[in-house]
């Protein structure tokens, strides 16, 4: 029993050095406090213990508060400040959507690396001119906080669909309450259609249908598959809901709130007669993932299962030269951006 305390014991050490011992060597700054910010993309920044050299905001007297609540960081009502001061070598910058895109090109043409919430831009032509802006800065390092390409229930269901073939079938269902800060379709209902096209590739809208302003059915059809989709803003935020339910040869996959993923198998039939309707058999469901909320650990906190701490980690990894990959590049957004420009030609019409 001794000796099992002992490596208990241990892992424990382990662990808590690791954490503390987490260190960088740039300088950072930060464009935007607003709510989402505060409650998802600071704290990931503490426990990382990015060293934040500004805060960035639009209203003067946030400057002190700013100041307060975090010593050693500068508050500044100027983006120019930021860009000039050559030892700050990434900007993080969440802020209001229709200001991302003049932002973003600031940052970009000044050969920083940046993170961007979403949505980067306003439209694909937009999305075009900031991959080209990069190119032409040479700009390696531009992040795009769609955080559900990190979330680990997405990554475990992406490398399951992998290994199927043809013929798939999906149900996405993303239901919020009322959105009347801005555009629906560019600011909420990215985030579901960039994962349908991050598992199944990019898609040509089968058919559209808009009801009573709040909702959206579409049908989407890709390569491997075809999907029906209800997107609403007609529901409540009390009691949200993002579901995804897909139809595999093997089996269904079923996805809830990036939260719990489970497969479950098909049952077998002879010449057509489904065996589960003649000899009991019990079903087994295979729990892929789940967030424990009854263990108060960061891997249970949904900071981790919706990805942005993930996010955030390889942003300021890829700063310091740590690694680096093109999982949420501008360049990787094409296909979301050119759906979501299909869907709002086909409601037009």
């Amino acid at each position: 029993m001794e000796n099992i305390k002992s490596i208990i014991e241990r892992y424990k050490h382990i662990r808590s050095l690791k954490l503390l011992g987490l260190h960088y060597q740039h300088k950072y700054a930060f464009i935007g406090i607003g709510s989402h910010s505060t409650a998802n993309l600071y704290p990931v920044l503490d426990y990382l213990h990015v060293p934040l050299k500004y805060i960035c905001c639009k209203s003067k007297d946030k400057l002190p508060l700013i100041e307060a609540a975090r010593p050693g960081v500068k508050a500044t009502t100027s983006v120019d400040e930021i860009l000039s001061d050559d030892a700050v070598k990434g900007v993080f910058v969440s802020a209001t959507p229709s200001a991302h895109f003049s932002i973003a090109s600031e940052v970009i043409k000044h050969g920083k690396a940046l993170f961007i919430e979403k949505p980067p831009c306003q439209s694909k032509d937009e999305l075009q001119q900031l991959i080209a802006m990069s190119k032409s800065a040479g700009t390696s390092t531009v992040v795009v906080d769609l955080q559900k390409r990190r979330a680990p229930a997405m990554q475990i269901l992406k490398s399951k669909l992998e290994k199927c073939g043809n013929g798939m079938g999906y149900n996405l269902m993303y239901l919020t309450g009322a959105y009347p800060e801005g555009e629906a379709l560019l600011d909420l209902f990215i985030h579901p259609l960039d994962c349908v096209t991050l598992l199944f590739g990019s898609a040509k809208v089968k058919w559209v249908e808009r009801v009573d302003g709040h909702t959206l059915y579409v049908m989407l059809c890709h390569t491997k598959a075809k999907g029906v989709l209800e997107l609403s803003t007609g529901y409540s935020w009390n009691n949200a809901k993002e579901s995804l339910t897909i139809n595999t040869q093997k089996g269904v996959y079923e996805l809830q709130q990036m939260d719990h993923l489970v497969f479950t198998p098909k049952q077998r039939t002879l010449m057509g007669i489904p065996l589960e309707k003649v000899f009991r058999h019990d079903e087994v469901t295979t729990r892929l993932y789940g967030r424990n909320e009854f263990v108060p650990t960061s891997a249970n906190n949904q900071i981790v299962t919706q990805g942005y701490f993930d996010t955030i980690k390889h942003f300021v990894d890829a700063v310091e030269g740590r690694k680096t990959d093109s999982l949420q590049s501008l360049e990787s957004l094409m296909d979301t951006y050119s759906l979501m420009e299909e869907i709002r030609l086909a409601c037009k019409q």
